[in-house]
């Protein structure tokens, strides 16, 4: 096997054989069960350099806050951060507290909320945009002046004018993956090959089937980028609203305001473990978001799973 094969292989493990208009490259399936799919996905080899950066970033974390202990010299702008072993120990003192599960569930739930509605309105309205020219004349120029403003903008005007400080929260949220989805789907659409739609009409396929044929299945590479970046966004959105906000209702019941009013609240009482504690919960919650995407996106396009 020579090296072009292999990197040809590798390639093909990571992001598919076939393009979208094709049938799914044939391959071992599922052979072994859902652990043999993790290791295929994954790689043996990554997840093993995975660990080891891992290890290595926390003993550098250990060893930078704690110099000033043992050699008597401070490591600049690190020496500041509490160690890893104060974090841990925040992180069991919040791991029992129900304020801490509240806060997660809640920053949770505003997150999948403000998402999925970002994902209903701004998917057909890309589309819509990508198949009809008059409608982006009509709604493109709007979209375009506000797509700059960044979603924290909005925050003093969603608390004043939805009635609620939760559905505040969650249009604020709900923005941060908006723009992106649509800006994507309309990109997507707008790099279909030309001679795939000259094709299928020249083949007698009416316009729902060329939609549906050729135009979505094209487009939903693209709509899958644009929903792990907006994934992202919108928890970088819901932790500054909840900051901003005081929490929503949550904050003002006592019933925990989200992992971002955690963090705040944690600060201003100088509990700086538990606000690493909350980044750390934060950084965890968008990589499992994300992934939970990309593996919705994979059954979604059958011609891109690994072989």
């Amino acid at each position: 096997m020579t090296a072009d094969t292999v990197a040809t292989a590798g390639a093909a493990q990571e992001l598919g054989q076939s393009s979208p208009f094709g049938s799914p490259a044939p391959g071992g399936g599922s052979k072994g069960g859902g652990l043999a799919r993790f290791r295929n996905s994954v790689g043996t080899t990554s997840l093993v350099r995975g660990v080891i950066g891992m290890v290595v970033f926390i003993i550098f974390w250990e060893v930078s806050t704690s110099l000033d202990e043992w050699a008597g010299f401070s490591m600049p702008f690190l020496a500041r951060l509490p160690p890893p072993s104060s974090v841990v120990e925040a992180f069991f003192d919040l791991l029992g507290s129900g304020g801490f599960w509240q806060s997660a569930y809640l920053s949770f739930a505003r997150v999948m909320w403000g998402f999925g509605v970002a994902m209903a309105v701004g998917i057909p309205f890309g589309l819509l945009m990508a198949v009809s020219p008059a409608a982006k004349a009509i709604f493109f120029p709007p979209f375009e002046l506000l797509r700059p403003i960044p979603p924290l903008a909005w925050v003093p005007a969603a608390i004043i004018f939805w009635p609620t400080p939760e559905l505040s929260i969650t249009f604020v949220t709900f923005l941060g993956a908006f723009f992106t989805v649509v800006i994507n789907t309309v990109g997507g659409a707008e790099q279909i090959d030309r001679r795939y739609l000259l094709a299928a009409r020249s083949m007698g396929a009416s316009k729902k089937t060329i939609f549906r044929k050729v135009l979505l299945p094209a487009t939903l590479p693209s709509i899958a980028t644009g929903a792990v970046v907006g994934m992202g966004i919108t928890w970088q959105v819901v932790v500054a609203a909840e900051m901003i906000s005081g929490g929503g209702q949550g904050g003002s019941t006592g019933a925990g305001g989200g992992l971002g009013f955690l963090i705040w609240n944690s600060y201003l009482g100088g509990a700086i473990p538990h606000v690493v504690v909350g980044m750390i919960g934060l950084g965890v919650a968008g990589y499992l978001s994300s992934a939970l995407v990309r593996m919705l996106s994979i059954k979604l396009m059958p011609w891109r799973k690994a072989t």
